[in-house]
């Protein structure tokens, strides 16, 4: 019964990582790549994780490593997405021309590459002087 358990759970994870493949084939743009690859390749990939868990007997080194890995899959695979899609807008990588709303549009100063209407701290005019215990810094 395990053995057909972790083997669902592999023919599984080898579906949603092909759909995240063909995905990355497919899709019209940058942005639309990056939403296949990241949701569908962590759910193949977790479930692949799981089946690991499962089959390991028991061992609880094995699925405690698991699902560590299956955690911070699904903690950084969002995250790591999103940064990636927000610098390639702010570097002027262009939507497909399907695209029917572009929320980011007016946010982002693309030619200075920065953010609209966010005020960032004053650069300093000279560094500032810090005196620590041994003396000022060198």
């Amino acid at each position: 019964m395990v053995d057909l358990l972790a083997g669902a759970l592999v023919l599984f994870g080898a579906a949603f990582s092909l759909i995240a493949a063909v995905g990355v084939l497919r899709m019209p743009d940058l942005y639309v790549r990056m939403h296949a690859a990241s949701k569908a390749g962590t759910l193949g990939i977790g479930s692949m994780l799981l089946a690991v868990a499962v089959h390991s007997g028991g061992d609880a080194s094995v699925i405690a490593r698991a699902l560590i890995a299956i955690f911070f899959l699904v903690l950084t695979a969002p995250v790591g997405a999103h940064l990636l899609a927000r610098a390639a807008y702010v570097s002027g990588v262009p939507c497909w021309s399907g695209t029917k709303t572009d929320e980011l549009k007016g946010h982002y100063n693309l030619e200075e590459r920065s953010a609209e209407g966010v005020e960032g701290p004053e650069p300093p005019d000279a560094p500032p002087a810090f005196a620590g215990r041994h003396g000022p810094a060198l």
